[in-house]
């Protein structure tokens, strides 16, 4: 139950596989979480939060919560898409959304490339979207989409994952070649002669290449490709410690927030493009991306010194986050 002294919180939240408490198998819904939590709270201090999947549908007694909260936000992740009945990415239903229509964006981005959203999808984000309140976004494709459906209280933040990399000196991130790898893949993109010709490229570079399977199946997928890699364990925290530790690595794959991750954590990292995620956000911002294919930069990328230089938009952030000033205690 809420502390009425505290202001409510709604969270749609991509981190929960379900409502009953399971962390999602795709650890970087984590990675995303821990962002939107971290951010939440430091616009909120003594923020009382009520957490619910977007992998799940709502149940009667959610919808009831969700109105008795001051805000709603659904946090980040490719939430949205050219057809949200079919493609259900975010579990909202146009009769749920009726009853809510007060949720703000915060760092979401659009799921693919696509053509414009069909009808379903329009009137659904024009009923469950806050119209008083700014959109935060992830990328200025995501942006376009939005404005061209109407929207104009949208604002492209970038990631939150990526917020921290403004106070990072890109100085303490090494320019030249580790002395090791991590590599991370995706099981639902597959393309084994590419992937199998990225993890030789490493093993041929590094003393030692380990693997951290950021997906369900990432694992599985690895065992098709049978090379000798170090495997980590299925869970944040045996990637939080190789981050941690003193183990000298740099960061090559397919993975978006387990690449950001390693970013903030001062590795040097290159983030293999297979969707419009990484793509969007490196023309915004600045991320080392390459098209996963382009075998022949990666090699460059290994054996060359590289200087990075992020642009974080902090005055979009702030801008974003300032409309939340004098909220504190639910009406």
């Amino acid at each position: 139950m809420f502390d009425k002294q505290r202001i409510k919180i709604g969270l749609f939240d991509p981190s929960l596989g379900n409502n009953a408490g399971s962390e999602s198998p795709n650890l970087g819904d984590l990675i995303i979480n821990e962002a939107i939590i971290r951010e939440i709270y430091s616009i909120f201090p003594r923020a009382n939060l009520l957490r619910l999947s977007t992998h799940e549908p709502l149940l009667r007694q959610h919808i009831k919560e969700l109105r008795d909260c001051s805000l709603v936000f659904v946090g980040g992740s490719n939430l949205l898409c050219s057809n949200m009945y079919r493609n259900k990415l975010w579990k909202i239903s146009l009769a749920e959304a009726m009853q809510i229509r007060k949720v703000i964006l915060f760092g979401v981005g659009w799921w693919q490339y696509e053509k414009m959203p069909n009808l379903y999808t329009r009137l659904l984000l024009k009923i469950i979207l806050a119209g008083g309140f700014v959109h935060s976004l992830r990328d200025n494709y995501t942006k376009e989409r939005l404005s061209k459906l109407g929207f104009k209280n949208v604002i492209n933040t970038g990631c939150p994952t990526m917020w921290p990399l403004a106070r990072i000196n890109f100085e303490e991130i090494p320019k030249k070649k580790a002395d090791n790898a991590l590599l991370m893949l995706t099981d639902y993109n597959q393309a084994p002669e590419v992937d199998k010709a990225i993890a030789k490229l490493l093993l041929k570079n590094y003393n030692k290449v380990f693997f951290w399977p950021q997906g369900r199946n990432d694992k599985s997928y690895l065992s098709i490709l049978d090379l000798p890699l170090i495997v980590l364990d299925h869970s944040l925290q045996a990637l939080n410690e190789i981050l941690s530790s003193d183990i000298s690595i740099d960061y090559v794959g397919t993975r978006l927030h387990g690449g950001i991750k390693c970013l903030i954590a001062r590795k040097r990292s290159l983030i293999l493009n297979i969707d419009n995620r990484a793509k969007e956000i490196a023309r915004d911002s600045g991320l080392m991306t390459i098209e996963r294919g382009n075998i022949e930069f990666v090699d460059h990328w290994i054996n060359s010194s590289s200087n990075l230089r992020i642009k974080i938009d902090i005055n979009s952030i702030e801008k974003w986050k300032s409309q939340f000033k004098g909220l504190t205690i639910s009406s």
